[in-house]
């Protein structure tokens, strides 16, 4: 009899564990169905100036990092001109755009609903660039020369209108040759154009090169931003939530970069996204440090407020003098577009 009692007790004892073993396995697959939201990420697309190149491989180190997984974020690059970007941007074809600054300051004045949540680049990095045989040091030398820019809607285009109005000029005075990113600083190389307005990077390019170059910042005539993080004012009101998470991922992709690891986010961007440019990696390594790491993303604005924050006075200062010079019709209101990462709730 007491044999017996032991295996009943024993049976009973089972039973109990098989049944705490299948209601803890009902309650974790219950938690699932009833709490989907918790575990699906966001889905967004973000869309870049121009094409596939290294440059941006802050933003593709900070998706294989995982910082934009820590956000709940998943991220598909798309890449288009800075014109396009903002289109889709207003359109609600994008989640994010990342275009030149002063694109996205003649699409405000031209009413598009676009704002500005991450003032990345800090300032702007176009320039002209010229061998220094064909003896363009000025804008003024550009009279009958032949100049390329990546588009009528890019901002170098902008960039170039500037240059040549304070010169004294007009694009009438000039030959424009419009040439695709990827084949835009080759044209310059082979003598196909005299001068190309771009990016100050493709300075150490041409240099590698063994091209001597003058080259002449469009910042230092039109104070600007390079790369933005826009969205469209309908995302920012109707999902705050969303932009913030994202501009942090943004903010720590780059911060990241800065702590010592412009190698590492490059070797990232070869190994994943970019591997035609393997062979200017020391190249752009001296790029990243000289000019991204050292005046582009830092400045002493976010060293006071964090990297992405918002110059309202230098923004509105970029827009009166697009519209001084007739680039745009009337400038917009900065503060009616741009906005600090720090003031998004």
């Amino acid at each position: 009899m007491h044999l017996f009692l032991k295996a009943a007790m024993k049976r009973r004892l089972n039973m109990y564990a098989k049944l705490r073993n299948y209601l803890t396995a009902f309650a974790a697959i219950a938690a699932t169905l009833m709490a989907p939201e918790a575990m699906a990420k966001d889905k967004v697309v973000f869309q870049i100036d121009g094409n596939v190149v290294p440059f941006y491989a802050p933003l593709y180190a900070g998706v294989e990092n995982g910082f934009f997984e820590e956000q709940d974020i998943e991220v598909e690059f798309l890449y288009a001109g800075a014109s396009d970007i903002l289109t889709n941007i207003a359109a609600g074809n994008v989640d994010f755009g990342f275009p030149n600054g002063d694109a996205v300051v003649a699409a405000a004045a031209s009413g598009l609903p676009v704002k500005v949540v991450h003032t990345t680049y800090q300032r702007g990095i176009g320039a002209l660039l010229a061998k220094s045989e064909s003896g363009i040091e000025t804008y003024a030398d550009l009279k009958g020369k032949t100049v390329a820019v990546t588009s009528l809607g890019s901002p170098n285009y902008l960039q170039l209108q500037v240059g040549l109005i304070q010169a004294g000029l007009t694009i009438d005075d000039v030959k424009v040759e419009v040439v695709s990113s990827g084949a835009i600083v080759q044209t310059l190389q082979s003598d196909d154009v005299d001068a190309i307005v771009f990016s100050e990077l493709r300075k150490y390019v041409l240099e590698a090169g063994g091209f001597k170059v003058n080259m002449i910042l469009s910042n230092d005539f039109l104070p600007s931003f390079g790369n933005v993080v826009v969205t469209s004012a309908e995302t920012l009101a109707d999902n705050p939530d969303l932009v913030k998470r994202f501009t942090a991922a943004v903010t720590k992709s780059y911060q990241w970069v800065i702590d010592g690891n412009v190698d590492a986010a490059l070797q990232i961007s070869m190994d994943k996204y970019t591997p035609t440019w393997a062979d200017q990696m020391p190249i752009l390594s001296t790029a990243f440090t000289n000019t991204f790491v050292a005046s582009v993303w830092q400045s002493p604005l976010t060293a006071e407020r964090g990297l992405g924050a918002a110059n309202l006075e230098a923004w509105q200062k970029n827009a009166d003098i697009l519209a001084e010079y007739d680039v745009i019709d009337t400038a917009p209101n900065a503060a009616d577009f741009v906005v600090d990462p720090s003031d998004i709730k």
